[in-house]
């Protein structure tokens, strides 16, 4: 049923649903708030990710009680 994936023809009917929900005026807006979604995202993981790291560092440098 789903061998491949999704298909270009998929892609297509979705931008077509997005393009009649939302009309084309809302759309650079709605994209500009998912890509600063998508940022904080990203850095708020690569900060997690940073911590959990330095952590891990910490207790490697401890001696066994």
């Amino acid at each position: 049923m789903l061998r491949n994936g999704l298909e270009p023809w998929h892609l297509l009917i979705v931008a077509i649903l997005f393009i009649a929900l939302f009309g084309s005026k809302k759309l650079p807006e709605a994209a500009r708030g998912l890509g600063k979604s998508m940022r904080i995202l990203k850095s708020e993981a690569r900060a997690m990710k940073e911590e959990s790291n330095t952590d891990s560092d910490q207790e490697v440098g401890k001696s066994p009680a």
